[in-house]
Formats: structure tokens, C-alpha cells, sequence
């Protein structure tokens, strides 16, 4: 007879041993996470669940790997973000998602903060979107996830010089687009 985890160790433990309950545990526990990172950074839900879904099945097949809860987490964050980078450059892809759509199919973000303007955070997002994949990957994860560069580093497995460089540089890029579109409303 089959037991429910009590920890989280517990369920990678009982996962890894072939238990399907425990692991639809874990996918239930990250599921939101991983589906976020994919879907701000692909900004098309249907493939942003496809995303998630793949992301899950490795896991499935990588189990005996993850070494521990933290470990887990840092490993979802790893794949997503390295499978959302693949998929965009293998569709090249551009936004298409329109701001009233975008916010009528919004998924609950991982970040614990409430935007007070939704005007510019639909404007952020759009710009945000804009960037080469690797700068995207990277804010989305320094402000969506709220992850320390060098996490960020470790998990792309780049320099955290890189890393540090990109941010400055993506959001200055960010703050100047932003600026002219300021300056183009004002108008």
C-alpha cells in the first residue's frame, strides 16, 4: 500500500522509486512555476503548456537525478528556461499577443508583488518581449522569478559577469524604449 509523502524529500524519494502519486505531487507543487517561466517568456499559452508538459516528462525520466527539493527546483528552472530559449529561437519567435488578450488569459505570475499601473506592466511586457531570447530569459528570471544572478549563471551555465552585464544592458535598452514611448504618448 502506497503512502503519501510527507515531505517533500519524501515525494523524490517515493517518485524516483516509481511512485505515480508522489510524482503527480511534485508536478502539482511546480506545475505554476514552470508554466509561468514559459509563459511569459513564449507569451502563447497553448505552447507555453506544451512547453511545461515536455518539462515534466524529463523530469519524469530524470528522477533518479534530482538530489533534493532545492535541487528540483533548480533543475525546473534549468530545463524551462534552456527549453523556452530552443523553442523561441526554433519559431523565431516575435510577440503576437495583443495587451486585452494577453490580460483576459494572464496566468497567475510567480512573483508575489501586484503591479499598481497594468498600463505599463502590459508596455513592459510587450518590450520585454522584444529582447534577443537569452536577455528575455534572463529578466524574466531576475524579475518574474526573482532569482539572484548567480543563480541565473548557474542555471544557464554562463558567467555571472554575463549575467550582471546583460541585466544592465537589457534594462537600459528597457528604460529607453520606455522613454520614447512616454514621449510618444505625451503627444
Amino acid at each position: 500500500m502506497l503512502t503519501a509523502p510527507r515531505t517533500a524529500k519524501d515525494a523524490l524519494a517515493q517518485s524516483a522509486g516509481g511512485d505515480e502519486l508522489a510524482f503527480a505531487g511534485i508536478v502539482r507543487e511546480h506545475q505554476a512555476m514552470v508554466f509561468s517561466i514559459a509563459y511569459h517568456f513564449l507569451r502563447d499559452r497553448s505552447r507555453a503548456e506544451d512547453l511545461a508538459q515536455d518539462v515534466f516528462l524529463h523530469l519524469h525520466k530524470n528522477l533518479r537525478a534530482i538530489q533534493s527539493p532545492a535541487h528540483l527546483v533548480y533543475w525546473l528552472r534549468k530545463v524551462t528556461g534552456h527549453r523556452c530559449i530552443d523553442e523561441a529561437r526554433r519559431q523565431k519567435l516575435r510577440p503576437r499577443v495583443s495587451l486585452t488578450e494577453y490580460l483576459e488569459h494572464a496566468p497567475e505570475p510567480a512573483a508575489r508583488f501586484a503591479v499598481a499601473d497594468p498600463l505599463l506592466a502590459g508596455v513592459l511586457r510587450r518590450l520585454i518581449a522584444r529582447l534577443p531570447e537569452r536577455s528575455r530569459m534572463i529578466v524574466i528570471l531576475r524579475f518574474q522569478e526573482d532569482m539572484e544572478p548567480a543563480e541565473i549563471a548557474g542555471m544557464l551555465d554562463i558567467p555571472l559577469g554575463t549575467v550582471k552585464s546583460n541585466l544592465h544592458r537589457s534594462l537600459a535598452l528597457l528604460r529607453g524604449k520606455l522613454e520614447r514611448e512616454r514621449k510618444g504618448i505625451a503627444r
